[in-house]
């Protein structure tokens, strides 16, 4: 079986093990540059236009949302949790380390998942993973669903916050990671905490992104 076709081996080929820049309690297999890891993943699929290699990355907002999370124990703790477009699976590891009840989290990328299971087996820690797109079916039952960086498109930005309706309207909490990106919904949002976060600076315009950490209201 080549590397490409098996997640687990490909991520354990193409990154390295790296504390999280803030949040080094929380170790994780990232890339050490994002266009190169890109490409190779279209290369050896032979398949142009795939996404982003989310998962191979500490994005601003999920540093943002894990750092709250260690900090602040409390929010979690015997609880409930969903991360939702989880990437490397950062937030749901933090939740896990902070004392959740239960973890579980999504993405609808299959390399996510393998990346998510190796990082949560990194850090000693059990998250379960929810398969396929959420958007599309009925948002999960928990006490608490985190969302980290997933503002930076409209339609997915719609999509994502009329999922989130129904969490709201349950008597869940929402809380969002975010730099600031384009299409966050500022006008439903109260900020909890803010944080100089150190990030990739090939993803970034900025070697810092100040981002903050929010909860949804209804």
């Amino acid at each position: 079986m080549s590397a490409i076709t098996d997640p687990v081996r490909f991520i354990r080929e193409n990154t390295r093990v790296h504390p999280v820049p803030h949040a080094p309690e929380l170790r994780l297999h990232l890339a050490d540059e994002a266009v190169a890891l890109w490409q190779k993943t279209e290369d050896d699929l032979g398949e142009l236009g795939l996404p982003p290699p989310f998962w191979a990355f500490a994005w601003a907002g999920g540093q943002a949302l894990a750092r709250f999370v260690l900090d602040t124990p409390e929010l979690v703790a015997g609880r409930q949790v969903f991360d939702f477009a989880t990437g490397s699976g950062l937030v749901a590891i933090a939740a896990a380390r902070a004392g959740a009840a239960s973890v579980a989290a999504c993405d609808i990328d299959r390399f996510a998942r393998a990346a998510t299971a190796l990082n949560a087996e990194l850090n000693n820690v059990r998250i379960d993973f929810a398969e396929g797109d959420r958007l599309k079916e009925p948002p999960p039952q928990a006490d608490i669903l985190f969302c980290g960086d997933v503002f930076y498109e409209k339609p997915m930005a719609d999509q994502v916050l009329a999922w989130l309706d129904p969490v709201l309207a349950a008597g869940s909490e929402v809380y969002i990671g975010d730099p600031g990106r384009t299409y966050l919904p500022t006008d439903r949002l109260r900020a909890v905490a803010t944080y100089e976060v150190p990030v990739n600076r090939s993803l970034e315009d900025l070697a810092i992104k100040r981002s903050s950490v929010y909860r949804l209201l209804a």
